[in-house]
């Protein structure tokens, strides 16, 4: 089993940045495969990206493409998600998400989210 922290959410203004990290601990992070998903207020839940376990790829929605990235630091048992050029549609809790060994639409262990919000 493995628990989940999300932290780096905040206020920014549209066309800025910020990286959100997810912290690891329990069973060795690096066995996982971890992902990032957001959810609007009055919208259902949606993949964002996800990093896998063994070879590190790295798979993102196509609204994101190109302006997000997941990277992992398997020494800190953290992943991250840097997010550039941020629009007022990012705005959404964002979850981080983890698999053992696979990646499933609903994964098995979730984080409890942390806010971002975009102003226009």
């Amino acid at each position: 089993q493995v628990q989940l922290v999300e932290s780096g959410g905040g206020l920014v203004q549209a066309g800025g940045s910020l990286r959100l990290s997810c912290a690891a601990s329990g069973r060795t992070a690096s066995s996982y495969s971890m992902g990032w998903f957001r959810q609007a207020p009055g919208k259902e839940r949606e993949f964002v990206g996800n990093i896998w376990w063994a070879a590190g790829n790295t798979y993102y929605a196509d609204s994101v493409k190109g302006r997000f990235t997941i990277s992992r630091d398997n020494a800190k048992n953290t992943v991250y998600l840097q997010m550039n050029s941020l629009k007022p549609e990012d705005t959404a809790v964002y979850y981080c998400a983890a698999d053992y060994k696979t990646w499933k639409p609903n994964p098995d262990y979730w984080g409890q989210g942390t806010q971002v919000t975009v102003s226009s």
